[in-house]
């Protein structure tokens, strides 16, 4: 496979890896460095891609483990929700002021969870990757996926709920 065959390849999937890798990372820095080494252990294996079912996945799995390995190796926690369509462009000062705050709370809730879970809710909510895809991805059976986005969101929805009635969670 030639460098234009390649780029063909990844070119649909490459920027949701950087995502997947900006999720876990937060840096936009470490993110590209690990987007970028992804792609070259990528081409490192073009001979051999065609063995496999789904290049995104085995390239989702790689993305996965290279940033888990860069957080226990550097540090733990710190992930950033970053979704640039909350806000509708129609939308009234107020309420995009209460759609950032409502943003904010989501972020700092989601820094509280488990890894995994965060994780699974970034590939699932925001990714809006199919269970099959994400049980290939992170090796896990779809019920247990399924599972912790539930228990994900709960926590989430529950925090949430008590910000908005306390004021303070």
């Amino acid at each position: 496979m030639n460098q234009n065959e390649f780029m063909q390849l990844v070119n649909p999937f490459k920027d949701k890896l950087f995502r997947v890798a900006k999720r876990l990372l937060v840096s936009t820095e470490e993110a590209e460095d690990a987007t970028q080494e992804v792609l070259v252990k990528l081409w490192n294996r073009n001979e051999s891609l065609d063995e496999y079912k789904s290049v995104e996945a085995v390239a989702m799995t790689m993305t996965k483990n290279y940033c888990l390995d860069q957080l226990k190796s550097k540090r733990a926690g710190n992930m950033k929700i970053v979704h640039n369509n909350f806000t509708d462009r129609e939308a009234s000062l107020q309420q995009k002021v209460e759609d950032s705050d409502t943003w904010s709370w989501v972020e700092r809730i989601m820094n509280d969870l488990p890894e995994q879970q965060k994780l699974i809710v970034q590939m699932r909510d925001i990714e809006e990757m199919e269970f099959e895809e994400m049980s290939k991805v992170l090796e896990m059976n779809e019920q247990a996926i399924r599972t912790a986005l539930s228990r994900a969101r709960k926590s989430i929805r529950e925090k949430m709920i008590k910000t908005h009635h306390y004021g303070i969670g």
